[in-house]
């Protein structure tokens, strides 16, 4: 057999499309994982709280506070606002604080040697602070206080049971004033500066929704170390969106000109890019899917208007929810969005798998049926196929715009507590064309690689490239996008439990 000549700098070249493909499917399984990091979930629907005990021979005290973030604020407005005039005045921001006070002693339970205190509440405040424009935060606090018996060795337990369904951190700090704590692990200091500031990122003490302290007469010794970490300086692409977040947001909420409205409306446009560029936000799926089913520009295409029509649409949804209802917690709400949205995935690639094990077994290496049958087994089998297709793009869609966007959701209700309805309806529609261009762009660079990949195919090529030529397989990218939506699913459920 005639040995083929192969052209000069083909085997480079063919190395090369491998090493990419490689690195591709690299960074489609590798980019779920970074997603909790690289982008944390909903800060604006996020609950914070405190408690800061101090332990004496007769009594335990407890400065309490618990943080609202915007969303949630807007969301309890209504209950706080009880004549329901649009306004917050003194008198409804102490009758909240004296029955919100009141749940979070109910909900704080501290026992000594198996007895549950009983709180006294003495003070309480409830007062808005600064959040995004045209939505404040809102702070409360609460001190307690309650008899107790710790003149003699006696074991302290805590568990807090206020807002169970809230997705921010749980702080806890102790002291002894004329007691000694002992291996106790709280620190003394809080590391939010009592939900003041953002924790560093090691402090892993914020969390902690029960804790167990060990006391006896003594004089107080340090406790628990407090977490602390240097001060990050914000990089270029940490400032220049969270810049861009603040105008737009001020822009949904404040006066507007002609001018000003279409340079909000192109700053929404850049931040839906800027967002579906992170990790995660289906580029991975929408990239693995590509590749396993040979997808064309239209399939794209497809996927970025779906992809647009869903985000609009969810926002919208959610932000009528939350602005007309209290019985829905945004963050929770958020949580189960993202379950749906990883269970799509999965739904997904099992109708990926799902076609590729038919195509197996209706195509058995040689078959000797006659070619009529063959030609109407195949032109059913391309329909399918095309159906399958079809669904496929709209699961992937629908998926990666299922979970909204916490800005958009921001700028929609800014807009709607100034009469702005519509506009901020518009910028909601902008931010989800941004996405969409993103994604759309992520996965036609995918399948002009891909196409540059098949070329060297037809070469005798390196191992390397038949290693890309193998990871392209369908049966690999369609257990790869379970693989995903797997972790998506399970990454959302871990955020509800």
């Amino acid at each position: 057999m005639p040995t083929r000549r192969v052209p000069p700098g083909a085997a480079g070249t063919a190395a090369r499309a491998g090493l990419w493909t490689v690195l591709g499917l690299f960074l489609v399984v590798a980019a779920p994982a970074t997603l909790a990091s690289a982008h944390p979930t909903g800060a604006p629907f996020q609950v914070h709280q405190y408690h800061g005990l101090t332990l004496m021979p007769d009594q335990v005290r407890v400065v309490a506070a618990v943080h609202t973030a915007e969303i949630v604020t807007q969301q309890e407005r209504r209950v706080v606002d009880a004549d329901h005039d649009g306004t917050v005045n003194a008198a409804e921001r102490r009758r909240h604080a004296h029955a919100a006070c009141a749940e979070l002693a109910v909900g704080f339970a501290v026992e000594v040697n198996g007895e549950r205190l009983l709180w006294t509440v003495t003070a309480g405040d409830y007062d808005h602070e600064p959040g995004s424009p045209r939505l404040p935060s809102a702070r409360l606090t609460c001190d307690l206080a309650a008899p107790a018996r710790l003149s003699a060795p006696a074991t302290v337990t805590i568990a807090n049971h206020h807002r169970p369904d809230g997705t921010g951190y749980r702080e806890v700090t102790a002291v002894g004033h004329g007691v000694r704590l002992i291996d106790s692990r709280l620190p003394e200091q809080s590391v939010s500066q009592q939900l003041r500031a953002i924790p560093p990122a090691d402090a892993l003490v914020v969390n902690v929704p029960a804790a167990t302290v060990r006391v006896e007469p003594g004089v107080a010794v340090a406790g628990a170390p407090t977490a602390t970490a240097p001060a990050e300086r914000a990089g270029l692409l940490t400032v220049v969106p969270r810049w861009a977040e603040q105008r737009i947001e001020g822009l949904a909420g404040g006066r507007l000109t002609p001018l000003l409205a279409v340079l909000a409306v192109l700053t929404a446009v850049l931040l839906g890019a800027g967002h579906a560029a992170l990790p995660g936000h289906g580029k991975s799926v929408l990239a693995t899917y590509l590749a396993g089913r040979r997808g064309r520009p239209s399939d794209a295409l497809a996927v970025g208007a779906t992809v647009t029509l869903s985000h609009t649409g969810v926002v919208l949804l959610v932000g009528v929810l939350i602005s007309t209802s209290t019985a829905f917690a945004a963050d929770r709400l958020l949580g189960y969005l993202g379950v749906i949205s990883g269970l799509l995935v999965i739904a997904v690639g099992a109708g990926m798998l799902t076609a590729v094990v038919r195509g197996r077994v209706g195509h058995p290496r040689g078959h000797g049926h006659d070619h009529h049958h063959g030609h109407d087994h195949h032109g059913q089998a391309r329909q399918h196929g095309r159906r399958a297709g079809r669904l496929g793009l709209a699961g992937i869609g629908v998926a990666g715009g299922l979970v909204p966007s916490p800005t958009a959701l921001v700028v929609l209700l800014a807009s709607i507590s100034t009469g702005k309805a519509v506009f901020g309806v518009l910028l909601v529609l902008a931010y989800g064309l941004g996405m969409a261009g993103t994604l759309t762009a992520a996965g036609l660079l995918l399948l002009t690689v891909t196409r540059k990949v098949s070329l060297a195919e037809r070469r005798p090529v390196r191992m390397l490239a038949r290693l890309g030529a193998v990871a392209a397989w369908p049966l690999t990218t369609s257990a790869l996008v379970l693989v995903i939506g797997t972790g998506l699913t399970l990454r959302a459920a871990a955020v509800l439990t």
